[in-house]
This record gives structure tokens, C-alpha cells and sequence, in this order.
């Protein structure tokens, strides 16, 4: 099973006033693991970045100047979640600013399935408080990295909040291990013809099974006439 964790960094809160993606990283999970095939990318804009976004995230426009736009790369993105299931902490937010940057790139609206860890994360833990930091600390992740939001190592920790909340490591290694053991256990076609031992029928074998199944008739016939 594929999922994608994507986490964005933008250059304010709001896209219906303007605000723009600055960042974007995709972390490709199978069966609940990362794979190490991730997805990362910046994009200029024409919007500066707020003070308390550069706070947040570190990156300033003179940086972002020289990177390429979001037209010039959504179709990698695109390419890289495919139809897959997207794995997103607080989705609203970070959908909304995707849906907005493809819709003015003239692409459609993204129709992948979403988790919401926030939600997710209050349901399992029956906790208000959901936040990525606090959730790390809850399942003693490893958080030294994490000086500033940048989009790819939030990708990265959000997995392992996410294997967590799923029932941990070893819920993942299970499934990986059952599906193993029923591969195994599935036999093709050709697998079951080289185990098949063939016998080979001698002329004479033949002729004695057909006296003996022409003996057997009669005696049928016998039987019914009686």
C-alpha cells in the first residue's frame, strides 16, 4: 500500500488573500514505512514573504528568487502522489494552498483521498492538544532537527507520528511480513505443473483399463436387465 505525507510552507496563512507556496515536500510510505523516494521542492512567487511566516520557516525572498515557480514544477508533483492516499497534518490548510497554486496553473483540484493526523491523532489519543511537536514528544521522536518548519523533515517526523498513532513499528512489519507469507503460499499455474509428477502409460496399460471399464459396463447392464 502507498501513501504520501506532504507538508507545504507558504508564504503566510491565508491563500484567499494572496498567500503563495514557498515549499513543498512529498515522503512516500509503504505499508506505513518511508521508503527514502521523497519529493521536495521551492518555488518563487511574487508575493513577500510575511515576517511571521519567516519566523516560522526560515526562508527569505532573496533565496526564493532564484528557485523555479510552481507551474514550472507541478507536474512532478503530480506525478509523484499519483491517485495515492495523501497523509497531511491539519489538510484544510495545506489542500487549500495546493488546490489554489493548481488552479492557477489552470489543473484541477486534487481528488486523493486525505488522512488528517490532527484528527486522527485526537481520536487515538483523546487529546485537544495535536500538534506535531507535542506529538513527537508523546512518541519520543526525535525532535533535535527540528530548529525551524522546513517542509521535508515535517514530512519525515509526521510519518513516524503516523506509524505511531496506526499502532506503531511493529503493525507495519506484520502486514509487510503477512503479505510475504501469502505470496509465498500462492501457487501460479507453472509453480504446480513442477510438482506435478507425470506418469507415462504403457500400450498395454491402456488396453487393460479399457477391458476393465468395458467390464464394468456390462456388468451395469446385467444389473438393470435382473
Amino acid at each position: 500500500m502507498r501513501e504520501i505525507v506532504i507538508d507545504t510552507e507558504t508564504t503566510g496563512l491565508n491563500h484567499k488573500s494572496g498567500d503563495r507556496i514557498i515549499e513543498v515536500a512529498c515522503v512516500e510510505l509503504k505499508n506505513h514505512v518511508q521508503t527514502g523516494n521523497n519529493l521536495q521542492f521551492y518555488c518563487n512567487t511574487e508575493k513577500n514573504i510575511s515576517e511571521d511566516a519567516f519566523k516560522i520557516h526560515g526562508l527569505s525572498n532573496e533565496f526564493l528568487k532564484n528557485q523555479p515557480t510552481f507551474k514550472d514544477q507541478f507536474k512532478n508533483f503530480l506525478q509523484f502522489i499519483e491517485g495515492d492516499k495523501l497523509i497531511i497534518h491539519n489538510s484544510d490548510f495545506d489542500i487549500g494552498f495546493l488546490n489554489n497554486e493548481l488552479k492557477l496553473v489552470g489543473e484541477k483540484k486534487l481528488k486523493n483521498e486525505v488522512v488528517d493526523t490532527i484528527k486522527l491523532a485526537r481520536q487515538v489519543l483523546n487529546t485537544r492538544i495535536a500538534n506535531l511537536d507535542y506529538l513527537c514528544k508523546r512518541f519520543s521522536i526525535d525532535l533535535s532537527k527540528r530548529k525551524l518548519h522546513g517542509a521535508l523533515l515535517d514530512c519525515q517526523l509526521l510519518a513516524e507520528v503516523y506509524l505511531e498513532l496506526l499502532g506503531g513499528r511493529q503493525t507495519a512489519l506484520n502486514l509487510d511480513n503477512s503479505r510475504k507469507n501469502i505470496e509465498k503460499s500462492t501457487n501460479k499455474p507453472d509453480d504446480i505443473d513442477k510438482k506435478i509428477n507425470k506418469i507415462e502409460l504403457s500400450e498395454q496399460d491402456i488396453q487393460e483399463h479399457k477391458k476393465f471399464i468395458s467390464g464394468l459396463k456390462n456388468a451395469m447392464w446385467h444389473k438393470v436387465d435382473y
